[in-house]
């Protein structure tokens, strides 16, 4: 039974007796404002309704509920996820609608580039150039906490309207074996962005998003993430023999490590 059928059956034993007092019960005094008792139920009603709808909306981040989650992805939903730094939303990177919408949700400029998420590191070469980094470089960086910016090519499947005028794109492999299994079961790339409206702080747990779920076909909860705010380390892997940080992330010293030990030098900044 819901809320407000539950509240009438309650109170209609009371209505009734403070029309019709029960001999030695005292006459309950209620006030009537014409016209607002039903307004208010109304109200009521709706206020709980949303409650439900919000609810009804988050799941469990475990892999029991990934064919769903799949499924939405296909239809040109939106859904938010646990990476393994922030919550993010994600969507069809392929899908031109999609990615519009992730942009509205955020209140986000379409000149501010969306990064795509794949499931293992092999399937980076269908969406990016990777023949100029040295063996193993991907697979030492990657599943973990980094973006690498590496440039799209001709040969690459993403819709043409994701970052348009932007020959590189921002690819993540996160070590959250959730996301993994989503965008390996969607046979595409998903397109990944921080869970929070633009220029606000990220999302650590759901609860820092909670304005956002209506807006989303899932949400799914992996608890409160342990990385902190920082978000993924991003370097820029374009140019043949070199690198960049662009923004320091929570993995910058494990990151270049692993870049110099594979014999990159760092790009110097032009003055």
């Amino acid at each position: 039974m819901n809320a407000p059928i539950k509240a009438a059956h309650t109170l209609s034993p009371l209505l009734l007796h403070a029309r019709f007092p029960l001999s030695g019960v005292p006459r309950l005094g209620f006030v009537r404002i014409p016209g607002q008792s039903r307004r208010l139920g109304s109200k009521m009603a709706w206020s709980l309704d949303k409650c439900d709808n919000k609810l009804d909306v988050v799941r469990e981040a475990t892999v029991a509920h990934a064919p769903e989650a799949i499924e939405a992805l296909k239809s040109g939903k939106v859904i938010a996820v646990p990476t393994d730094t922030l919550y993010g939303f994600a969507c069809d990177a392929c899908s031109a609608e999609a990615v519009n919408r992730i942009y509205e949700i955020k209140g986000r400029k379409h000149m501010s580039p969306l990064a795509i998420c794949v499931g293992d590191v092999s399937d980076i070469e269908r969406f990016a150039v990777t023949n100029h980094l040295p063996h193993g470089l991907l697979d030492s960086l990657l599943p973990g906490p980094v973006t690498v910016i590496l440039k799209r090519g001709e040969s690459s499947i993403l819709e043409k309207s994701l970052n348009p005028g932007l020959d590189s794109i921002g690819v993540r492999v996160p070590d959250c074996n959730f996301i993994r299994v989503i965008a390996r079961g969607s046979r595409s790339a998903l397109a990944l962005t921080s869970a929070n409206l633009s220029g606000l702080p990220s999302s650590v747990c759901i609860k820092d998003f909670e304005n956002l779920w209506e807006h989303c076909a899932y949400v799914y909860d992996g608890g409160v993430l342990p990385s902190g705010p920082a978000g993924s380390t991003i370097v820029d892997l374009t140019k043949l023999g070199s690198y960049k940080i662009l923004r320091p992330g929570s993995a910058e010293a494990e990151t270049v490590a692993i870049l110099e030990r594979h014999s990159l030098s760092e790009e110097k900044s032009e003055a």
